[in-house]
């Protein structure tokens, strides 16, 4: 928890675990997050959100998605708190939680659209959808939030439209104090706006990428973050390859003098990207650097370890993530024209995951 300077407010902090906490295995996450200093998690579905409570977890879990009609008894079940954009949705969850007659009134977030253009009410409607929430006997407006579409850009035009979303979520927030209700904890800022604008803290920020060690370059003032996940394989098989002799699918890559390929049983339905075939990747191999020549497979992956190798069979490759010179997931997302987000959340169940508590300053 960060002290807003000015303010005298301490924000707390929701971490974002859906889908998987993006790949990195929400359980493990969700109870180190805890466990350093979060207040609150967060998912997108309500199996998600069950996954959580039948680890044993009972922090507050906020639904970021909507739950379908069939899955509403199990939300309310399990004390996931929604997001509601209107009236109908708080009636179904209304219904819902009368039904269960326990842990009432249920808790539940009311969600305005700013700007993003995706879920949420309009501005103008929010005091009406608050109304509705207060007169209801089995729900609770436990926050109001909205959610920020370019504020991890430093371009004018986009600086501009944030400080617009920040001046109409306050104008709205305003609206609801004056009409007598209690908008509860209110929260707005990503990991762009964490960053960037300190006036959108309020009482709970919500940075997702920012918390599992990446940054948007272009957002300033940049934070010394580091990536939690580091993916790691090993060299499976050795084999000479003569001058002209390619490699893999598509005969894409042509080894030029005499080489050795080294094997690794990862492919892209382990989560590396196939777009990456050709882009001048790299692995690291005892802190030293290889390329992936040919084009990924699903299983698996090829590497040039020269005419003399100085590695062996079965050494450990680190493919992102850990000791520089290994790249990041930001630096395969740049490769291959995404975004970290996806890198990450697309590796595979099948990869086993290896949770690392403490470290020292040196690893």
């Amino acid at each position: 928890r960060t002290h807003i300077s000015g303010t005298g407010k301490t924000p707390f902090i929701c971490m974002p675990v859906k889908a998987d906490a993006y790949g990195h295995g929400a359980v493990e996450i969700s109870k180190t997050a805890l466990e350093s200093g979060c207040s609150y998690l967060a998912v997108a579905t309500v199996d998600e959100g069950a996954l959580l409570r039948e680890a044993g977890i009972q922090s507050p879990i906020l639904l970021l998605s909507e739950a379908l009609p069939d899955e509403l008894e199990m939300a309310v079940s399990y004390r996931l708190v929604p997001f509601i954009s209107d009236i109908g949705y708080a009636e179904l969850f209304s219904r819902a939680a009368e039904k269960a007659g326990r842990d009432l009134p249920f808790n539940v977030f009311l969600k305005i659209d700013t700007g993003m253009g995706r879920l949420g009410c309009a501005p103008a409607d929010a005091l009406l959808l608050a109304r509705f929430i207060a007169a209801q006997k089995s729900l609770k407006q436990l926050g109001t939030a909205t959610h920020f579409a370019v504020s991890d850009s430093e371009s004018p035009e986009h600086m501009k439209f944030t400080r617009t979303q920040i001046a109409l979520f306050n104008e709205t927030i305003q609206q609801i104090q004056k009409a007598g209700l209690n908008p509860g904890i209110v929260s707005a800022a990503n990991s762009g706006a964490t960053v960037s604008y300190k006036d959108a803290l309020f009482d709970l920020v919500r940075p997702g990428i920012l918390l599992y060690g990446y940054q948007d370059a272009r957002i300033k003032p940049p934070l010394d973050v580091k990536p939690v996940m580091e993916l790691v394989s090993k060299i499976v098989y050795i084999k000479k390859l003569k001058s002209g002799e390619s490699v893999s699918y598509g005969k894409t890559w042509t080894a030029r003098n005499d080489t050795f390929i080294g094997i690794l049983p990862a492919g892209y339905a382990d989560g590396l990207p196939r777009l990456l075939s050709g882009k001048n990747f790299h692995v690291v191999i005892n802190g030293e650097e290889y390329p992936l020549v040919g084009r990924i497979c699903m299983d698996q992956c090829m590497i040039d370890l020269g005419p003399c190798p100085r590695v062996k069979r079965y050494d450990e490759v680190t493919l992102f993530g850990g000791k520089k010179p290994s790249c990041g997931a930001d630096d395969i997302a740049n490769l291959t024209g995404t975004i970290s987000y996806e890198i990450s959340c697309n590796i595979n169940k099948r990869v086993p995951r290896l949770y690392v508590r403490k470290c020292d300053e040196s690893d």
